[in-house]
């Protein structure tokens, strides 16, 4: 580079570098986290003494070459790392994921269900498990999911529900279903798996939300210590590392009893997951199990204290406004205070808004953009807050004096309390498989003229990226009036090709 490069024509080159310029904004703007990754805009990495690891990485952006081992051939600090990794996780085998955890849920699919099989799963699960069935021309069997009225959170199956799925469907080879939701809700687990078992049908689990599970006896058990078979976890969601890092755990009794096929989950592993492995993000999840190992049960338990504080600072306020309300006539009595909702996870917190006024979308857009704080995600009943190792007690300091003032501002405008709209809990009938349907010829038509045609793509709100109906799938009106209502409020939909939500693609029966 000339030396004589002026100031300005670096600048002038930076401003042209849109994403790292407008990733730049947002890390000078310093947000309060409480979304993912779980390292908190990499906070957790300065705090442990992981600052200048970090600032090396990308010097470490490498490919295969001799002493960099390979990912779908480990034999030597991968395969290390790994048999680390078994040993902290207590798996019978570990893959890292560098394609996310749709690829490892993709793989599980595939690898234990044949074209044509049936794979028994839950309606709430990722969108990615569904495009597993379109590949691997697998065909779903869907148990219903719970929803609650109050607050639009699915609250994942009863085990009656998943008796009578397996009952109906005793010839699938494999179950999936998430644990925990995104919402932090559990099932009891180990009795499903043992049910599941004793029809010989594989179990594998969606723990995408629980690679933190293992901290702390106060949260649920894991997945593998439930007994399920195939486990894949996104270890950036939860643990500190890199967007995109994850990883399959293989229990050690399906190795032991060749329950799974290893063989065939390495070759589909080597077709779902990108041949030029990411050295980052393998380095990424190394420390974040490092962390994990370390510092983990610490952490979680400083974050449980955090979180009991939260939320009886936020509990004795409202004692107060209620006592002042009694005694001092005081003004702030049109509406009541948030709801903070746990659930079987701790360190997932949903704040109900409807009691003051707002919807979620509006709580997460006025927290965003008066008081600096992201949340995770937001429906039309509140806002879901995800914490982590790399949250700290001011972040919920923050949270805590933002909600006290969006109350009272609440009331000084004078918002009236608003009702929930109900999520529509039903069953869309099936007419064509998903990979059936996804090769088949499709037409737009408008929203209003698409009821009781066959979808012809994945509808989507996201996050958490559930499908509500599926292409295949007959489209109900009760579906189409809550995504209208809920799009009008500020709901985000994935899988139209529609962005405006006019049009649906529809199958020309």
């Amino acid at each position: 580079m000339k030396k004589n490069i002026t100031k300005n024509k670096i600048k002038e080159n930076e401003e042209k570098l849109y994403i790292n310029s407008g990733l730049s904004r947002i890390i000078d703007d310093e947000i309060v986290s409480f979304h993912m990754p779980g390292h908190k805009n990499g906070k957790l990495y300065e705090k442990l003494g992981y600052k200048e690891k970090m600032e090396k990485l990308y010097k470490t952006d490498t490919t295969e070459i001799p002493g960099t081992d390979n990912l779908h051939s480990p034999n030597d600090i991968i395969k290390e790392s790994l048999q680390k990794t078994e040993a902290i996780f207590d798996s019978g085998k570990t893959y890292y994921l560098i394609n996310g955890s749709t690829c490892g849920i993709q793989t599980a699919i595939m690898s234990t269900c044949n074209p044509e099989d049936k794979l028994i799963m839950s309606r709430d699960s990722h969108q990615s498990a569904i495009n597993g069935c379109i590949l691997g021309d697998i065909k779903p069997i869907y148990i219903k999911a719970d929803v609650d009225k109050k607050t639009n959170i699915q609250m994942g199956n009863s085990f009656k529900n998943i008796k009578k799925a397996i009952d109906e469907n005793i010839d699938s080879k494999a179950i999936l279903l998430t644990y925990p939701t995104y919402y932090g809700v559990t099932i009891d687990l180990e009795k499903v798996i043992k049910y599941a078992h004793e029809k010989n049908i594989i179990v594998i689990i969606d723990e995408a939300h629980g690679a933190h599970l293992g901290l702390s006896s106060k949260l649920p058990k894991t997945a593998l210590s439930c007994g399920a078979d195939i486990v894949i976890q996104s270890t950036h969601k939860t643990l500190p590392a890199f967007t995109q890092s994850s990883m399959m755990h293989i229990s050690k009794n399906a190795i032991e009893n060749n329950i799974v096929n290893i063989d065939r989950i390495e070759k589909i592993l080597k077709m779902t997951e990108t041949s030029s492995p990411s050295y980052i993000l393998m380095q990424s999840l190394e420390i974040a199990v490092d962390i994990y190992e370390r510092y983990g049960k610490e952490l979680i338990e400083e974050l449980y204290k955090n979180i009991i504080n939260f939320k009886n600072e936020l509990n004795h306020y409202k004692i107060n406004i209620k006592n002042k309300l009694k005694n001092e006539n005081y003004k702030l009595e049109e509406i009541e205070f948030f709801n903070i909702y746990n659930k079987d996870d701790f360190t997932k917190i949903f704040i109900s808004s409807l009691e003051v006024g707002l919807t979620g979308y509006e709580l997460e857009e006025i927290l965003r953009k008066n008081y600096n704080i992201q949340v995770e995600l937001s429906n039309y009943c509140g806002v879901l807050m995800i914490s982590t190792i790399g949250n700290d007690t001011n972040d919920f300091k923050k949270m805590k004096n933002a909600l006290i003032s969006i109350y009272e501002e609440s009331n000084l405008k004078g918002r009236k309390k608003l009702n929930a709209i109900n999520y529509p809990n039903i069953s869309p009938k099936i007419i064509f498989n998903p990979r059936e349907a996804f090769y088949k010829e499709k037409i737009n038509v408008k929203i209003e003229e698409s009821i009781g045609k066959i979808c012809g793509e994945n509808i989507v709100p996201y996050p958490p990226g559930v499908c509500i109906i599926a292409t295949g799938e007959i489209i109900q009106k009760e579906i189409i009036d809550y995504l209208k209502y809920c799009k009008k409020e500020g709901m985000e939909i994935s899988g139209l090709k529609d962005s405006k939500f006019e049009y649906i693609q529809v199958i020309e029966n």
